[in-house]
């Protein structure tokens, strides 16, 4: 009697962890495909190190408290769309293009470079970089690789990359690194604020469009962050460093609500396509506002840097930063810290209010 029992209580253990080996499998299998990435400075994860540009960041005290080091990250440790790949479930983070070939490319790869906007003269200040237009022809090459692992399989291919998520965050560099540097660039003079902002808009459909047609259907598009309140603007400002420069503000609300409603336009007429709208203005915003609530205590300076509010100058070589990176919104003087990633990357990926996300959060876009 006793042997019976205990056959029967080492049968249950082995049924019960099997089941639970089976549900933390699960688990850790990514809740998408595959996850590509476009962007500027915010989401590089090193596409720069490479080139002849002063937008890198690739030495410390870049990437302090990343478990890798020092790679490229314009912030102290994770950005974004890295917390973004981890709420997504994907074990490992997304690499950037330069540095990864092949069938690796089945589970995404990031575009992303630092300075780059939807125009290509964007970002020439600064040196060499990748626009959004080169970062979508390299998605096309990437396609080709694709097309190639399938066997030519078309609609295999389509059927897989309907599943996966893309990314795209642009705009910033075009008001920062172009329309508001009038020393280098002529667009302010030619273009009013609106004018712009359609400019702008009309470039940037084209480019989305192109995604389109190469099998993007889930993507997540994102506006302008509240730039006019970043460190590098408000160091700019005689007399009152916490002051904002609503001018910008204003000028960027141009471009957000039509990036709004090309978004509304795409989820009418590209058949079968799912496009978010992440307000980063209003969640950028929302960190200031409420800012004790989230724990921070500085959110008008950079964590590293030079000058009033850390902002005249970005981070140094080997610069010491603050000690205690959680009390700040901003790591340098443009770029978020890990816990301000943190934060934007679960209220878009968790947040039911669509003054976040439009029309459905990032979980959401996954279920779809």
């Amino acid at each position: 009697m006793g042997e019976l029992i205990y056959e029967f209580f080492m049968l249950a253990y082995l049924c019960f962890f099997l089941l639970t080996t089976k549900t933390l499998s699960q688990q850790q299998e990514p809740q998408v495909p595959c996850f590509y990435i476009f962007g500027d400075s915010l989401v590089d994860n090193g596409n720069n190190n490479g080139i002849l540009t002063l937008a890198r960041a690739n030495y410390m005290p870049y990437g302090v408290d990343f478990p890798q080091g020092t790679t490229g990250r314009f912030t102290n440790g994770r950005t974004y769309v890295d917390i973004l790949a981890q709420l997504l479930g994907f074990p490992n983070y997304i690499p950037p293009y330069a540095r990864v070939r092949g069938r690796a490319l089945l589970r995404g790869a990031n575009y992303a470079s630092g300075a780059a906007g939807i125009r290509d003269e964007t970002g020439n200040n600064l040196g060499d970089h990748m626009p959004l237009n080169q970062q979508v022809e390299n998605f096309g090459r990437t396609v080709e690789v694709l097309r190639r692992l399938f066997r030519g399989n078309n609609y295999t291919l389509n059927a897989y990359l309907s599943k996966c998520i893309f990314y795209s965050g642009l705009g910033s560099n075009d008001y920062l690194n172009n329309y508001f540097m009038t020393d280098f660039y002529s667009t302010h003079s030619q273009y009013t604020p609106q004018a712009y902002a359609n400019a702008l808009l009309q470039d940037y459909c084209k480019q989305l469009s192109e995604l389109y047609n190469l099998g993007a259907r889930k993507v997540i598009v994102t506006a302008v962050g509240q730039i006019g309140c970043i460190p590098y603007q408000l160091a700019r400002y005689d007399g009152n460093s916490s002051r904002c420069n609503e001018e910008i503000n204003d000028t960027i609300l141009l471009f957000n609500l039509g990036l709004k409603k090309l978004v509304i336009r795409f989820n009418k007429v590209l058949q079968g396509a799912k496009f978010v709208f992440l307000d980063s203005f209003e969640s950028s915003k929302d960190l200031v506002v409420n800012a004790k609530t989230y724990g921070f205590e500085v959110v008008d300076k950079g964590c590293c840097g030079v000058g009033r509010n850390n902002g005249q100058i970005t981070c140094l070589p080997l610069q010491q930063p603050c000690e205690d990176r959680s009390k700040y919104i901003f790591w340098d003087a443009f770029h978020p810290t890990e816990v301000a990633n943190i934060l934007l990357a679960k209220k878009s990926y968790y947040s039911k209010s669509k003054a976040f996300a439009y029309p459905i959060n990032i979980q959401q876009l996954v279920a779809v």
